[in-house]
């Protein structure tokens, strides 16, 4: 559960700071409660599909590439928000309600996120089943969602 919380961390950090080397996340990561290796952090980063951009100042800094990126750069997962009715966990697993005929395109856009917390979905006409990997809680499956949807944290409020 720590590389869990690990690797949904360090994609926050680098989603939302200039991160320019390895020492400089992991000293990103203590300060956050986080400890872990070098081996262990580039591991991490491999896996999350980070990579290092130019960055304004002239250096290189970490990004989450294209593909670990959510899908629809143009506001699809947006828009998506607006069709999610509710949401339900029910025995480990978590299940969407969205109107009727929008379950497939969630489904597709949670299962293309390639998210690792997520081994994957079933979709109804207006249901979608997300299915957690082993050892992974509803409330990480939530985090992961509000990283593919952002917003989505506003819709289970109101529910």
């Amino acid at each position: 559960m720590q590389k869990v919380a690990r690797l949904l961390e360090i994609e926050k950090i680098i989603s939302e700071e200039n991160i320019s080397s390895q020492e400089e996340l992991l000293k990103r990561l203590k300060k956050s409660g986080i400890t872990c290796t070098q081996a262990t952090l580039s591991r991490n980063l491999h896996q999350l599909g980070v990579i290092r951009i130019p960055s304004d100042s002239g250096g290189y800094k970490y990004s989450l590439s294209d593909s670990s990126k959510q899908i629809g750069g143009s506001g699809l997962n947006k828009n998506i928000i607006s069709v999610i009715r509710s949401v339900v966990n029910a025995r480990g697993l978590v299940l969407l309600k969205t109107i009727p005929g929008h379950a497939s395109s969630t489904a597709f856009i949670i299962d293309n996120a390639g998210r690792f917390e997520i081994a994957g979905t079933i979709a109804g006409d207006d249901t979608v089943m997300i299915i957690p990997r082993d050892n992974i809680t509803a409330s990480q499956v939530h985090s992961c969602l509000e990283m593919i949807f952002p917003g989505f944290r506003d819709v289970v409020k109101k529910e």
